[in-house]
């Protein structure tokens, strides 16, 4: 038998409280009438509201459906979800992955960045909540209340760290959950979403379904970045023959029957020279793996709008 309150925080002020790996697992969560609280969610859920919550920090592990949260103010968050949505809030920085597209409403002085975040369980968490760790939408917010000549939300900015809005739990318990906020190893891929490009030249990058598809998708973003390059966007999505006419054009033929196995996943680099290094760096270290990368920088940004619009569809955004 399932007890509410081993799912619900209510009513806490000054605490320090959370739940470890394992002791969520897939159950819906109530966060309520908190105060001055840390709370940290390591575990996956189905989802989570969270209510009337002041001057809060908080983690939510990976949520498969929603979480929404009302009538907070001046809290900060980290959340992994399939669906976000805010109402009557105000100030609220989240670090977010998002699979759709994030909803604010009647909400002020938002402000949303990449999650980042590690700890070893987290990626069978992502798992068991049927989420991607690359569809993440966190920087393409839908206000449903816009104000006109005023910006109810932002970005944080590019330099900001997790652990200086959501610190690491201090209390034993939590302590024993290995974390790191370090950016390279953050289960979610850091994405620079809807900042402005350094550079006019993009690439396309896209690897087809196998064992080895995150691995391979991972070590070519740590190549990449490691060289300057930027990480714009990533995606999964499953793709269909006429979808790869659409977006491989002439070149479809060679990957159709790749579409098979599962999802791609996509990947798009920005900075000058993106297209000449994504392709040496297949050419070097995923020699005998099939992957559609740009031809040139003309045609680049055409096979990006291409991907991206497709897939956009796909998820009905």
């Amino acid at each position: 038998q399932i007890d509410p309150k081993d799912y619900t925080f209510s009513g806490l002020k000054d605490e320090t409280v959370g739940r470890l790996p394992g002791k969520v697992a897939g159950q819906q969560f109530v966060i309520q009438d908190c105060e001055n609280c840390k709370i940290y969610i390591f575990d996956h859920s189905a989802t989570i509201t969270v209510d009337d919550c002041v001057n809060c920090q908080i983690f939510l592990g990976p949520i498969k459906g929603s979480v929404f949260f009302r009538d907070c103010k001046d809290c900060k968050c980290v959340v992994a979800c399939q669906q976000f949505r805010t109402r009557d809030c105000r100030k609220l920085e989240v670090f977010l992955c998002c699979a759709t597209q994030p909803i604010i409403e009647s909400s002020t002085g938002m402000k949303f960045g990449c999650f980042q975040y590690y700890y070893p369980e987290l990626a069978l968490q992502f798992k068991d909540a049927g989420l991607s760790i690359f569809n993440n939408t966190w920087s393409n917010i839908h206000d449903f209340t816009p104000v006109s000549g005023e910006n109810n939300w932002g970005l944080l900015p590019e330099t900001a760290v997790v652990q200086d809005y959501v610190p690491l739990p201090s209390s034993e318990e939590l302590k024993a959950v290995r974390i790191s906020t370090d950016v390279t190893k953050s289960i979610i891929p850091v994405t620079r979403g809807q900042r402005q490009k350094n550079s006019d030249e993009s690439c396309l990058a896209v690897f087809f379904a196998g064992d080895y598809t995150t691995a391979n998708a991972r070590k070519l973003i740590d190549e990449m970045t490691s060289k300057g390059f930027q990480l714009v966007q990533t995606k999964e999505v499953v793709m269909k023959a006429e979808d790869a006419h659409r977006v491989f054009q002439q070149s479809a033929s060679e990957f159709i029957s790749l579409l098979e196995k599962g999802p791609v996943v996509a990947l798009e680099f920005n900075g000058d020279g993106a297209v000449e290094q994504c392709q040496s760096t297949i050419n070097e270290v995923f020699s005998g793996t099939k992957v559609f990368v740009s031809e040139s920088k003309a045609s680049a940004s055409q096979d990006v709008d291409n991907f991206y619009n497709f897939a956009d569809m796909q998820m009905g955004m």
